[in-house]
């Protein structure tokens, strides 16, 4: 199998999975492994089990990160994607600071962390950046708070915010006084739990490449980490309109965008909010393309001693 070029070239996983490395850090994915048609082995993507456990010796064999786990009710993200939105946050950085910027000088703020907690624990293993993680969901919040339990060492520079108000994305969380260089967000992208059922369906299929007429919500995680009213385009309205009362206390803010055709009416919305500047970066993995919006208010002779 040949390298993953299309994914950041600082990304840990550009290289074809190492099974039996994987397998020595979490034995139990050994039962979910096999042999494809070409002779390499591989999982099934579709079985939320195997997806979980791969994700759980990934985490461990490249960041340290121990007994990590989730609900199956949960969202199980894909760590290679995950850790190419950390690593291109870190080169937007490092145009205003001539050098990709580590250590805990650097504070992010991640919305809607989930369950999962994957950003801030990839964030903080590979660049040493505090970070601030929060979540409306209170099971999920309950989660993410039992993995730092479990990894004692990053409780320090890792810090969980229960978001109470569900209108709210930046209030309530960030304190008058406190400064990010940067916020991350992954939204929820349907607009209804019958959108994110027909879009897991379509998920399963091309995964499996079967007539299946049934899906598990499962799968692809709980109402909030999946859709909300008005979809991805609301959110992010709803987060750039808020991000104006900040724009003063983060120097980027930034969100994944799933659906290309919502960046003009988000861009349109962006400079009648007075964002400085705007960025669109593209990210690839596999088929699948998609971009980070990002955003400031702080001029660009500001921002190296923001």
């Amino acid at each position: 199998m040949d390298e993953k070029s299309n994914l950041h070239p600082r990304n840990l996983h550009r290289n074809p999975y190492d099974f039996d490395l994987l397998i020595s850090c979490v034995p139990e994915l050994k039962h979910y492994v096999f042999k494809n048609s070409y002779g390499n082995l591989t999982i099934n993507f579709s079985i939320p089990k195997a997806v979980k456990l791969l994700n759980k010796a990934l985490l461990q064999h490249f960041y340290d990160v121990k007994n990590w786990d989730i609900s199956d009710s949960n969202l199980c993200p894909p760590i290679p994607g995950r850790a190419d939105y950390v690593h291109y946050i870190a080169d937007l950085l490092a145009e205003n600071h001539h050098e990709t910027p580590k250590g805990s000088a650097v504070k992010g703020l991640d919305i809607g962390t989930g369950a999962n907690l994957v950003y801030p624990l990839i964030a903080q293993k590979s660049y040493g950046w505090k970070m601030v993680g929060t979540d409306i969901n209170k099971a999920s919040f309950q989660n993410a708070q039992k993995i730092l339990s479990e990894n004692p060492e990053l409780s320090p520079e890792i810090d969980l915010r229960f978001q109470e108000n569900s209108d709210h994305i930046f209030k309530n969380i960030i304190s008058p006084e406190e400064r990010f260089l940067f916020s991350m967000c992954n939204p929820p992208f349907h607009d209804s739990e019958e959108s994110a059922m027909k879009g897991n369906l379509r998920k399963t299929k091309n995964l499996n490449k079967s007539k299946i007429k049934k899906t598990n919500l499962n799968f692809s995680g709980q109402q909030s980490e999946l859709w909300c009213e008005g979809g991805e385009i609301t959110f992010v309205s709803k987060m750039i309109e808020e991000s104006a009362e900040f724009s003063s206390q983060i120097l980027w803010f930034t969100c994944l965008i799933s659906k290309k055709e919502n960046l003009f009416k988000l861009n349109s919305l962006l400079n009648r909010s007075k964002a400085v500047e705007i960025k669109t970066i593209e990210m690839s993995q596999g088929q699948k393309v998609s971009r980070i919006l990002a955003w400031t208010f702080i001029p660009e002779n500001q921002r190296s001693s923001f």
